[in-house]
């Protein structure tokens, strides 16, 4: 059943990978010319990563992996979607960087790769894709090297309890699995992406229990009041870079940032 759930959720991101490629949202045009598409919350994390192995999780098509790639690190990254990895490596002849990138599921990333690394990374919409978080935060641990750190940055489990519009309560805090169907990309409200897919809300205690069982010592732990992208409905930008819900404005979490450390 996992396998028929995984299979639909890389399907509806091949559905996406072009029009995300080519949307305003990814802003392609200026990641060539030079642009990061890193945001403060996680270059505060990253800090200076020239020289150090970085693996990063679910890269989407790159943008972010390449970014790491530009800093220094020496990057590797993979994701589900085939087609968003062939985007990525387009992208990386593109501007002239490398990286190696990998196309599996996150859970099968054992069986084709066989590494550590100083650097284990992954941010944004990554941790809802996956039902087990034991089991991720275990895999994290074994491709992170010993002294290494892992640095996730998610939105919030309490954003994904609402419905679109964010006026009433309608998904469970805790793990418990969701089925969306889609008519468009958070990218673009008028894109024609029809999809469905599986989705699972986990709990700020889920996500540092499974840390802490698999050997990680949470160094760091932040929750922030805005998304550095405007993907979601209903909202307003408050600075440049910094959206909000409306009718939450200041007082509810949206992303929230963990360092932690695979001690000696």
């Amino acid at each position: 059943m996992e396998k028929d759930i995984f299979e639909q959720n890389r399907e509806s991101w091949n559905n996406r990978a072009e029009v995300h490629y080519d949307s305003d949202f990814y802003n392609n045009k200026a990641f060539i010319e030079g642009e990061s598409s890193l945001n403060s919350i996680e270059l505060d994390l990253l800090g200076n990563i020239k020289g150090q192995r970085v693996l990063h999780a679910m890269c989407h098509f790159g943008q972010d992996s390449l970014s790491m790639a530009r800093m220094g690190g020496e990057v590797t990254a993979f994701d589900i979607s085939d087609k968003a990895i062939q985007k990525a490596e387009e992208l990386a002849r593109t501007i002239g960087v490398k990286a190696n990138f990998i196309t599996t599921s996150y859970y099968d990333l054992p069986q084709v790769l066989d590494e550590q690394f100083d650097l284990f990374f992954t941010t944004y919409g990554v941790l809802g894709w996956l039902p087990d978080l034991d089991k991720w935060a275990e895999i994290a641990a074994q491709f992170t090297k010993t002294g290494g750190r892992l640095i996730l940055v998610e939105f919030h489990p309490v954003i994904w309890m609402y419905d679109d519009q964010f006026q009433k309560i309608e998904y469970n805090y805790f793990n418990e699995e969701m089925i969306t169907t889609e008519d468009s990309s958070y990218t673009d409200k008028n894109s024609e992406v029809k999809n469905r897919f599986n989705s699972w809300n986990h709990s700020l205690s889920e996500v540092m229990s499974a840390l802490i069982n698999a050997g990680f010592r949470i160094e760091k732990f932040q929750e922030f009041n805005y998304s550095p992208y405007d993907c979601f409905s209903n909202t307003k930008e408050i600075s440049k870079g910094k959206f909000r819900i409306k009718n939450f404005d200041n007082k509810v979490p949206m992303v929230y940032a963990i360092e932690a450390l695979k001690p000696q």
